[in-house]
Parts: structure tokens; C-alpha cells; sequence
């Protein structure tokens, strides 16, 4: 681990919390500010900033792993659905720099909304298209 943050020290247990999982790469634990109850935060257990700073094995490894929780979130819960989130950098909402994904269990009218979107001006789409394929070839 090489920074020192809250999930540092949940890691090396000198906060305490209730752990849903762990492996040797990884801890899952529920978030102490859930969107409902069963909220869970999967972290890598070194301290990658974001996913700009996961290493592909450790990508590799968080799909599956991610899948497995929010299915037992599903059912144990009951719940009606589940998003899965990870902010990236601070203008995306991130505030602890230690990468970790949000798995909320979602249910039929519990008054959460998803962002809103907008249309693209006239052009817009295109270009924008056109910018990421160019940042996808380099």
C-alpha cells in the first residue's frame, strides 16, 4: 500500500468494519453511508489511485469478483436491482483516492434517479466519436 487513507486502514484492520469478503488482492467491506442497506465498497488492497492506476491483472481479476458480489447482493437481499460504480478523479466524484466500486442494491421505488442526460448539439456526437477512436488508435 503506498498511501495512507481510510481503506489503508481498514486493510491493515485498525478501523473496524464489517468485511463481506476477502482474498488475497482484495476486500470487500459495507459502506458505512449506504445508498441502501447492503451497500458494498470492493477495494484492491494496494492502494491504486483509480482505474487510471489498476494494472490490467488487476482488472482482469475485479470483473468476475464484482459479478459474484452483486449476485449474492441480489439475492441475499432481494433485491430488484444493483448498479455498479467506480468515480474516477475528483470532477467524477471521487473523494477517497483509493480505487473501489461501488455495489448498491437497488430497489423499486427507493426515490434514487441516475443521472440525467443531454443531447448532442448538432456535430457534437460525431466528433467526439471521432476524438476517442483517434485516443483508442495511438
Amino acid at each position: 500500500m503506498n498511501e495512507e487513507n481510510i481503506f489503508t486502514k481498514i486493510i491493515r484492520r485498525e478501523i473496524p468494519t464489517e468485511i463481506i469478503y476477502e482474498d488475497d488482492d482484495f476486500m470487500a467491506i459495507l459502506d458505512i453511508l449506504p445508498v441502501n442497506p447492503g451497500h458494498i465498497l470492493l477495494m484492491p488492497k494496494h492502494s491504486y489511485k483509480n482505474i487510471f492506476d489498476m494494472p490490467e491483472d488487476i482488472l482482469k481479476k475485479v470483473g468476475p469478483l464484482l459479478k459474484t458480489m452483486a449476485l449474492a447482493q441480489k439475492e441475499a437481499l432481494e433485491a430488484d436491482g444493483v448498479n455498479i460504480g467506480l468515480n474516477n478523479e475528483k470532477a467524477a466524484g471521487q473523494v477517497i483516492f483509493h480505487a473501489h466500486f461501488h455495489i448498491m442494491p437497488r430497489f423499486e421505488g427507493d426515490g434514487y434517479k441516475l443521472w440525467e442526460g443531454r443531447q448532442y448539439k448538432t456535430g457534437e456526437m460525431k466528433k467526439t466519436a471521432e476524438k476517442i477512436r483517434a485516443a483508442l488508435s495511438k
